[in-house]
């Protein structure tokens, strides 16, 4: 369907181009790297669920509590043992079980609760997962169609797909161990300082090292994830759009030169990702380092306030347990500093897409076209893709309800810009483009798009049966309805030669029909959707001759009583049409009929000349 003028001589692609752009996707998109602030973003896409997290909270910090007060009853068992073997009355075996038996239980209680906590969270997490994927695929309805066209589709996608999972991935590892570790810290502490504030200042002493280490080796390895997430885009970006182009990579044997571009950005992805696991990588140890030391002095120091009476054996028992619960959650918090480093650069990269600016919202208060008859005037437009590069300049026309409107020009010239404008793909410079009297600009989107159907040069067809394809055009469509368009435009008879007939499944690249079979299953979805304006872009392109005049019946069926604006190369396919336009770098140069343009001997006729008339003639390369 492409204009290719929209795209090499302005800079900008056409909201319809779906072929591969492979020079886009070189250079890594800049990224915000504000982590506070993401993260403070990324908690408050929880609010719906505070309840929630409120009651994850209170059972967390139950079953923390329950964890902590185990080992200071374990140590109080230790002291009924030592105290029973040197009383000569022995073990007090009722006192042993019983305190065993209290803490088989506040450990069978705390697992219960943290199991009742994990279950909670992981609801509250995929349920923030699923508003935010919903945000995503609300903000891509409200883009500009400029945007979509100028993001390599790879990048897009991976924001869209693999960044969310990545988040709920980081989330669901993370936020629970946090919950725990922080609470577990606390509380262990406390417990500590009941026993002997010595050795918690001994334990406490190592935290401020622990915490500059973290900080240290995570603030390196924050830019690298960032880089990975960004350059994993890329790769997408390229083997999607390779893939989308594949046939012409084939063709034009550029299989070596598309490797190389793969081979350098996985090359570069290797390296980002490569220092950023190591670099993350090193927490743990440089962690279990700090923590055996201080396990070392706890040992030495408690040693020596149990010889001196100043401690019991049980005591001191408790208070290495929790010395080593102590730097358990820190070691915990330092192992996942990665993971949540690589979740908030996901996060980042989708709250950029999602900051994104939107197109202008449709007004308050949209005029809506009852009945629409299908006048279509263009007063005084001026548009352009960048103020740099005019395009189209001070342009009017009008097409009567009814009529049909073709439009050719040489590549370059702005055809299929024309029309775009006309679908509010984009919006005007200057000017008005008006539907029954009504500017278009006042009009909601979807009630202006809803009168009009659209039959591409690029076909798009989805995953799904061929009724389900024909049935897009008018969702609710009865049988009779679908099999009425099918047969009108000449999809009943090879599609009832096919072994399921219309239960037909396509895949997403419908590669079991031929180019032509494709191109009539979009005019079937046009003619049921009964548009007041029809809009054919190069249609018959991809059929043959024979076809082609098949569709041309059809297609004078469609337009029948229908505003039909039709682009087109080949010129013996609007020799009917009423009104011929022209144009030439953004302007209309001529209009008329068939005939009175021939006559005019001006544009048209060179046109028409150079495609039925001309003569060939050796060209000289020497």
């Amino acid at each position: 369907m492409n204009d290719s003028s929209d795209l090499d001589r302005n800079g900008a692609p056409t909201p319809t181009q779906v072929g591969p752009r492979m020079s886009s996707v070189a250079v890594p998109v800049e990224k915000p790297k504000d982590f506070r602030n993401s993260t403070l973003r990324l908690i408050s896409w929880t609010r719906p669920e505070r309840f929630r997290l409120a009651l994850v909270i209170f059972t967390a910090v139950l079953s923390v509590c329950m964890s902590v007060v185990g080992p200071k009853i374990l140590g109080n068992a230790t002291n009924v043992i030592i105290s029973g073997v040197q009383s000569p009355d022995g073990i007090d075996y009722a006192s042993l079980h019983r305190t065993l038996l209290l803490v088989g239980s506040l450990y069978l209680c705390s697992g219960a609760l943290a199991y009742t906590q994990g279950f909670l969270l992981a609801g509250v997490i995929h349920r923030t997962m699923r508003r935010l994927r919903s945000a995503v695929e609300d903000k891509i309805n409200r883009l500009p169609l400029g945007y979509i066209d100028k993001t390599p589709r790879g990048d897009l996608l991976s924001r869209v797909t693999n960044d969310i999972d990545n988040i709920a991935q980081s989330l669901a590892q993370t936020l629970s161990m946090l919950f725990i570790s922080v609470l577990t810290i606390f509380g262990v502490l406390i417990m500590m300082l009941s026993i002997s504030p010595l050795l918690s200042l001994v334990a406490v002493a190592t935290v401020p090292l622990t915490m500059f280490t973290i900080k240290f080796i995570a603030g390196k390895s924050k830019k690298r994830f960032i880089a990975q997430w960004s350059h994993t885009g890329s790769l997408n970006a390229i083997v999607e759009e390779t893939f989308a182009g594949h046939s012409l990579v084939k063709v034009f044997g550029q299989q070596q030169a598309t490797e190389n571009r793969f081979k350098a950005t996985n090359q570069t992805l290797y390296e980002a990702s490569f220092g950023a696991q190591f670099i993350s990588g090193i927490i743990q140890p440089a962690m279990m380092l700090v923590s055996n030391l201080n396990y070392v002095a706890i040992a030495v120091i408690g040693g020596l306030r149990v010889a001196s009476g100043s401690l019991s054996i049980g005591d001191i028992q408790a208070f290495i347990q929790y010395s080593r619960q102590f730097t358990q959650p820190i070691n915990q918090l330092a192992s996942m500093a990665n993971m949540l480093q690589s979740g908030i650069a996901s996060a980042e990269r989708v709250f950029e897409f999602i900051d994104v600016d939107e197109q202008s919202a449709d007004p308050i208060d949209a005029q809506v076209v009852e009945s629409p008859k299908g006048r279509v005037a263009f007063e005084n437009v001026t548009f352009s893709y960048s103020a740099d590069k005019p395009l189209i300049t001070d342009l009017s026309l009008v097409a009567e309800p009814g009529q049909t409107i073709a439009i050719v020009g040489p590549t370059g010239a702005g055809k299929t810009t024309l029309v775009n404008l006309l679908m509010r793909f984009y919006e005007l410079n200057n000017g008005a483009i008006t539907l029954d009297g009504v500017d278009i600009a006042s009009m909601r989107r979807s009630d202006l798009r809803s009168s009009m159907g659209m039959v591409l040069q690029d076909t798009w067809l989805f995953g799904g049966t061929i009724r389900d394809n024909i049935a897009y055009g008018r969702l609710g469509a009865t049988e009779e309805e679908i099999l009425a368009a099918a047969k009108a435009t000449h999809v009943d008879h090879f599609v009832r030669s096919m072994p399921d007939g219309y239960n037909t499944v396509l895949d997403d690249e419908a590669s079991n029909l031929s180019a032509g079979e494709k191109q009539l299953l979009t005019i079937a979805r046009a003619f049921l959707a009964e548009p007041t304006i029809l809009i054919l872009d190069e249609a018959t392109s991809s059929v043959d001759t024979r076809t082609e005049v098949l569709i041309q019946r059809a297609m004078a069926a469609l337009r029948s009583n229908r505003t039909s604006f039709v682009i087109a190369h080949r010129l013996s396919t609007i020799r009917d049409a009423d009104t011929i336009l022209v144009m030439e770098n953004g302007q209309i140069v001529e209009q008329g009929n068939h005939e009175e343009l021939l006559a005019a001997g001006g544009a048209y006729y060179n046109l028409y000349n150079a495609q039925f008339v001309a003569p060939a003639v050796d060209i000289d390369v020497a």
